[in-house]
């Protein structure tokens, strides 16, 4: 199992919070399955199955948000109270007015809900108090705010940061772009988008196409600065990176899956994965805050 996608904070390294501690500081959000009455439910699940809201391999610390949420179409909510709003007009001789038809709707979504089909989903968060990361696997930072908001409301003055580093993203991606180097222990692949910073928005976007440095300098002359960049760390693992300093589109490249143990168990294999995940991750992040100048201090 790999995260496909980060989103990156920052805390303090060691990190002396025990998975002890934060298996007590879930337990009061475990989740429960939504009620009939109930549109959205979250909470901590188990990441493996067996009761325990916090999977620890190698001190790395995994957790997975449960949610659950009812799909009640607004379309089919106004659908149904047309058709009411239609009785009630030819009952009492004329059309149910602003304020009516407003509670209308909301007494239709309250008899709609508990007939309302479910979808179920995770969020997988990943603390390494070791060298202080704290990793959401969600491709918009919206997704990874639910697990942070739940984290913080159970972990009382967690010193949780956003990734903060001396240059800007955007600057540093477009100066690799027009000097044609990558930082060391990366490669720059065949991705990669363009945006102009002025009202226009323009943008120029290659998708597995070779990035010839003349074009892409003209682009550059021209103001537009590059906002997501298709990259490779150390040849191991491939990625985006984008404007907000978040990490896209992951994937453990043939190098590391060669160096896969060999494992007979679900668990095994699982742990195996993490264990490998984990510590690539780390070191990838590290070299990632460095050619991005370093992190910025307070």
């Amino acid at each position: 199992m790999w995260f496909k996608n980060l989103q990156i904070y920052r805390l303090p390294a060691p990190w002396n919070f025990t998975p002890e501690q934060m298996e007590e500081a879930l337990r009061p959000q475990a989740f429960t399955p939504a009620s009939s009455n109930e549109l959205l439910q979250q909470g901590w699940d188990s990441p493996r199955g067996n009761d325990k809201l916090v999977h620890v391999v190698n001190k790395q610390m995994l957790m997975m948000l449960g949610t659950e949420k009812k799909l009640l179409p607004s379309s089919v909510i106004n659908q149904v109270a047309k058709a009411k709003a239609a009785e009630l007009e030819e009952q009492q001789g004329f059309p149910p007015g602003k304020k009516a038809m407003k509670e209308l709707k909301e007494r239709v979504a309250d008899e709609l809900l508990p007939r309302a089909f479910s979808i179920r989903g995770n969020t997988w968060a990943w603390i390494d108090p070791v060298n202080g990361w704290l990793v959401v696997d969600a491709a918009s930072p919206n997704k990874a705010d639910d697990v942070i908001k739940l984290l913080l409301k159970a972990v009382d003055k967690m010193p949780l940061e956003s990734v903060r580093v001396q240059s800007s993203p955007v600057a540093v991606m477009t100066g690799w772009l027009e000097s044609d180097e990558a930082p060391y222990n990366f490669t720059i692949d065949q991705d990669t988008e363009l945006r102009a910073t002025g009202e226009s928005k323009a943008t120029v976007r290659y998708v597995k196409h070779s990035l010839d440095p003349e074009d892409i300098r003209r682009h550059i002359a021209g103001g537009k600065q590059c906002t997501r960049l298709a990259m490779t760390w150390n040849s191991r693992i491939s990625f985006v990176l984008t404007e907000q300093l978040a990490i896209k589109s992951i994937k453990p490249l043939d190098v590391i899956k060669e160096g896969e143990t060999i494992t007979y168990s679900d668990d095994e294999r699982f742990d195996n994965d993490i264990m490998l995940m984990t510590g690539e991750l780390a070191k990838m992040l590290a070299d990632l805050v460095e050619a991005l100048g370093g992190e910025a201090k307070a």
